[in-house]
């Protein structure tokens, strides 16, 4: 047993570096790698007794802090800029659709709502050929028979009961169902097969998937993803921006809660617009 006021000094530093990642005490213990109810039971009051060995190295190395100013031996605080990485990381070479660390997030945040606002609209609603089309300079020009295995596994998560939600601008649609923009080349009757095939994923996965319709003549936004209240992601082209602290996961909730309130078609009514559009393709 240690002496209490080395238990005190202990749960004081600690509590000092958890509040300093913006983390909450879920995102901490996985970010150090140790079990919530050790990181629980070392925050307690009652507790008197300081960490093991193992525990305090996990800690100390997921923080970039050394073990001595933990237990209250030194007096450098080497926090601060050493934490960045734990609220924000940079990942790189994020050119194909849903790749395996959206797989993995999604994963982690099981059984929490996700919210996305797509650049287009959601990758795992887009049809194969339309997936190739995209994304053919990151993924070549053959046949990529795993997307379809991805798509699925997200698919069967949603009917599974996990919540998503999705804002999609309208002006994404209407330049897909012209073939303009970044779809021109791609030919009318596979825009009109993905509408169709969109429209029918609205109905059969709703109300677990929510897609909401907003004009960009009244709101604008970059694409992201909320992954629960874990992390939140920001596409920057190649690379994704990670947020891992709880206020900037709780901002961009926000503000995509301000996106569904600026939007003009419901989550009920997506299915006859994408129709509608897709019947419209091949008309001047």
């Amino acid at each position: 047993m240690a002496h209490p006021s080395a238990a005190q000094g202990f749960r004081d530093r600690l509590e000092r570096v958890i509040a300093q990642t913006g983390l909450n005490q879920a995102g901490f213990s996985r970010h150090v790698g140790i079990d919530r109810s050790t990181l629980s039971q070392l925050l307690s009051p009652d507790n008197d007794r300081l960490p093991r060995a193992e525990t305090l190295a996990a800690i100390a190395k997921g923080c970039r802090i050394s073990i001595d100013w933990l237990l209250g031996l030194s007096q450098r605080e080497q926090v601060g800029a050493e934490l960045v990485e734990a609220v924000l990381t940079i990942e790189t070479q994020a050119h194909a659709p849903f790749d395996e660390r959206f797989l993995r997030w999604l994963a982690e945040a099981a059984g929490r709502k996700l919210r996305t606002v797509p650049m287009t609209f959601p990758d795992f609603m887009k049809t194969d050929d339309v997936m190739q089309f995209e994304y053919s300079a990151a993924l070549g020009p053959e046949p990529n028979p795993s997307l379809a295995d991805r798509r699925r596994l997200i698919v069967a998560a949603i009917r599974d009961g996990g919540e998503m939600e999705a804002c999609v601008s309208i002006q994404a649609l209407e330049a897909f169902a012209a073939g303009q923009a970044q779809w021109q080349g791609l030919d009318s009757a596979t825009r009109q097969v993905q509408l169709n095939s969109m429209a029918t994923l609205a109905e059969e996965l709703y109300p677990t998937l929510r897609l909401q319709l907003y004009d960009l003549r009244q709101t604008y936004s970059a694409p992201f993803t909320v992954f629960g209240n874990s992390r939140a992601a920001v596409y920057l082209g190649p690379t994704y921006l990670v947020l891992n602290a709880s206020e900037h996961i709780r901002a961009l909730t926000r503000r995509f809660d301000d996106i569904v309130r600026t939007a003009t078609i419901q989550p009920h009514m997506v299915a006859s617009y994408l129709r509608e559009k897709a019947d419209l393709v091949h008309r001047p």
